[in-house]
């Protein structure tokens, strides 16, 4: 289905897709490192070539060398599918992006587990943030998607143990959570951190923004 808006230099987009038939992208370690290792090297005009550079951000010494496409603000990978909160900075740059991270992580896979075929589902899906209050809602809910994975109804029947739940979002690597933190590690190159308005002024003030969802109830 067509999208009823077209991408725009300076806006935001939540960016999100899964697993054809629901079937999950990364089943590995490796395959999360690949995936953020693309985040940071796809990110750009030049092409990018991660044989030279190293599978994972761990191994890779040079930096990128081509013009950053889009300012990731923030993401998060679950076994089947992803969540991105990227702003577009040229026109077409979310297009570009999408196309190689997706092109190349799949080239990955494949080869890898030795499939062939489409690994996502369809063309990516993407929301525009079209005001204040949706933007900060989209930064909860992506950092707090991996809870799901220790109480995939806690949304519904509120969070058992809210201490469990954010001991589990600081042990879980494969997002920005722990970069906004203030963890430090490699992974910090993926994010444009500056991009975001200043919602939080420090680690805890983001655990606070975050974590403070952890106890709404919808009724």
């Amino acid at each position: 289905m067509a999208r009823s808006f077209s991408f725009a230099p300076g806006e935001f987009y939540h960016i999100y897709n899964r697993g054809t038939e629901k079937r999950d992208i990364f089943t590995s370690h490796a395959d999360y490192g690949r995936f953020l290792a693309l985040l940071y090297f796809a990110n750009q005009t030049d092409a990018a070539d991660l044989k030279l550079q190293g599978s994972t951000l761990s191994e890779t010494i040079e930096e990128r060398a081509g013009i950053p496409l889009v300012e990731i603000a923030a993401y998060c990978l679950m076994p089947n599918h992803f969540h991105l909160l990227i702003r577009e900075l040229e026109e077409g740059g979310i297009s570009k992006f999408m196309q190689k991270l997706t092109t190349g992580y799949t080239m990955y896979f494949n080869k890898r587990h030795e499939r062939s075929g489409s690994l996502f589902q369809g063309k990516f899906k993407a929301t525009h943030v079209s005001d204040d209050r949706y933007l900060r809602y989209l930064i909860s809910y992506i950092h707090l998607n991996p809870v799901k994975l220790i109480e995939p109804k806690w949304k519904e029947t509120r969070i058992a143990d809210k201490e469990r739940a954010e001991r589990y979002l600081e042990a879980y690597a494969s997002s920005s959570y722990l970069d906004y933190l203030g963890k430090e590690r490699p992974e910090r190159m993926i994010l444009s951190r500056e991009a975001l308005p200043e919602y939080f002024s420090s680690g805890i003030d983001f655990k606070t923004f975050v974590t403070e969802w952890l106890t709404y109830s919808p009724e």
